[in-house]
Order: C-alpha cells, then structure tokens, then sequence
C-alpha cells in the first residue's frame, strides 16, 4: 500500500480510503443493503491487513449505525494513532423533517460531534466533512461552528463534498481571512461516467493544494456492471434509487462498454478499469471504495497495481459527453 499526503497537509492516508456507508442494521437503515456488523468485521480485517489506513463514514449512514460498526470494528483491527478517520454532518438523521436534526447550524454541528464521537467510541475525528450545503444556514454560522470544533479538539480537519467550485473557493477565502483552519479536502463525484468535476473543481483543488477524495469512483457499481443493459441487476443496483437517477442513458452504456473492452484485454474486471482511470489521475488522492462483498474490496486493492497506458485512457474516456451538474443536493 502507498501512502500520500492529504492535500498540504502533514496527514498520510492510504491511497485508497474505505468507504462504510454499506454497514448497518438491514431493514430499518436509510439503505436497505446494508451489512449488520457481524458481517461488517471481515472488510474492516482485510482493509487493516492490506494497509488501508482511511476509513470514511457519516452520521447520515443509517442514522448513525455505520459510525457505530466502524468504530467498533477499528478499535479491534487497528491502533487509533495509525488510522485516518472521517466521519460527516449535515444530512438528516431520522425518517421524517423533524426540526433541527439536519443542516449546518451551530446547534446541529455541536450536537451531532458529540453523538457522532460517542457512536465512533472515539475521543475525536480526523476529520470532518460538510456531507452538504445548508441552504437554511448562513456560511458564517457553519463555518464558526466548524472552527469551534476544532479548537475544542474534537476534530482535527476539516473538509467539504459536493458543491459548486465557487462555493468552496468562496468559503475557503471566508475561512483564510478569519484565521480559521481551512478545508482540507473536496469528496465529490467523480468517475468516468461522471466528469464533470474536471471544469472548475478539479483545478482550483491543485491550484490550491486541496487532497481529493471522490465518492463513487466507480459509479455507484454502474461500472462494475452491476446493471447490465440486458440481464439482471444486483440487490444494490435493484434498491438504490439514486443509481437508476444518476446512470442509466445510452452514453453511460457506451462508457461501460469501453471499460469491459479494456477489463477483457487487461484480463482484470471492470471494476478494476474503473478504479484504476480514477486513481491515475494527480490530482486524486484516494478514491473512496464502498463493497457489499469481500471480493469487492479485493478487487479495489489489486486495482492499485493496474497501470493504463495512454491508448487505453484516451479509449476510456473518448465515450464521455458533458452532461448534467448532479450530487450537489
């Protein structure tokens, strides 16, 4: 395993971070596909054992059942000085609109660290990412309250996901002219069906030194042909509902064709490809590997040691068309 730098700064995460949005208790979760935690431990195993040192999850993941396997899990796998962990706040946390119990207020970033640290059974976070903007809150509130947390020594960094490129560069500034500690990372994204990110995100995050870490690196299971255009679809790809809102039209099939073209020469699957265009990139830093199986997460670490040479990138990328802004909300 190879380890780099978080944007500037000193932190060294593995160049591949685990995702743990697939752990929680099945049936009464916001994902129906989850993995209880007797299930969980193996991944959690084989990513210590293969050098994986990021882990990544979020309050929001089965309203806190995902931090809660993860730190059970990490507290028996690894030592917490070795480790990276990210966790995030802003999205809901319970099944209906219930008033503060989502958003970026100071209330609701204050409340759910503390919750978000008792579930982890951790003293803090590595790091702490806006899961979205709030349109109800002010940037100057979130961005205090990010500040309080940190110098309250709860968290360590902080980070921002899926937005506008204007928007982080504008609360970046906010932050640096306040003396505040500036967000570290970007987790958008970003794959080869979806590359939009390259326009305006991507180059301010190298202009800058901000570490990329793009969610669905291989489109939600999309190219790893989880939804194959004539055939039968996973229990995922059948029950995620974003999947079928974010992939799914002809040029998305024509990507996918293009990668199983190179998986088929290479002798790799198509999951590997996908991974593997993602983390040739320089100016990603890890890509976040979400698994339901083990074999998922095997196949995600051999992708380390793919190398695509030039021909099969331009083959990979030549089916791709702008398309719509998506993942912001």
């Amino acid at each position: 395993m190879n380890y780099v730098r978080l944007g500037k700064t000193g932190l060294k995460v593995s160049r591949l971070c685990m995702g743990c949005m697939s752990f929680g208790t099945p049936g009464g979760a916001t994902h129906p596909w989850v993995l209880p935690e007797d299930e969980a431990q193996p991944f959690f195993r084989k990513a210590v054992e293969s050098g994986i040192n990021f882990f990544d999850t979020a309050n929001h993941y089965n309203f806190g059942d995902s931090e809660k396997i993860t730190g059970k899990a990490l507290k028996s796998f690894a030592k917490r000085d070795e480790i990276v962990v990210a966790t995030k706040v802003g999205l809901r946390m319970n099944d209906d609109a219930r008033p503060n119990t989502s958003g970026m207020s100071r209330k609701h970033v204050f409340d759910q660290i503390d919750q978000s640290l008792t579930r982890l059974g951790m003293d803090y976070v590595d790091i702490l990412y806006v899961h979205r903007l709030d349109p109800g809150t002010e940037f100057d509130e979130m961005l205090d309250a990010l500040e309080a947390v940190i110098q309250a020594g709860k968290v360590r960094y902080v980070a921002a996901s899926s937005m506008w490129a204007w928007q982080f560069a504008k609360l970046r500034e906010m932050q640096k002219a306040r003396g505040y500690q500036q967000f570290v990372a970007m987790q958008n994204f970003y794959n080869l069906a979806y590359r939009e990110e390259e326009r305006e995100m991507m180059p301010y995050c190298v202009s800058e030194g901000v570490g990329v870490v793009p969610w669905s690196p291989i489109g939600r299971g999309f190219l790893a042909g989880n939804r194959p255009k004539d055939g039968q679809a996973t229990r995922r790809a059948e029950t995620d509902d974003r999947h079928h809102s974010y992939f799914g039209s002809e040029q998305d099939y024509a990507v996918l064709a293009r990668v199983e073209e190179v998986a088929a020469r290479l002798g790799v699957k198509p999951a590997q490809v996908a991974y593997a265009w993602v983390l040739s990139k320089s100016y990603v830093t890890a890509p976040i590997v979400g698994t339901t199986k083990l074999g998922q997460l095997e196949e995600a670490i051999g992708a380390l040691d793919i190398k695509l040479d030039t021909e099969a990138v331009a083959l990979l990328e030549s089916a791709y068309r702008p398309r719509a802004v998506t993942g912001h909300n």
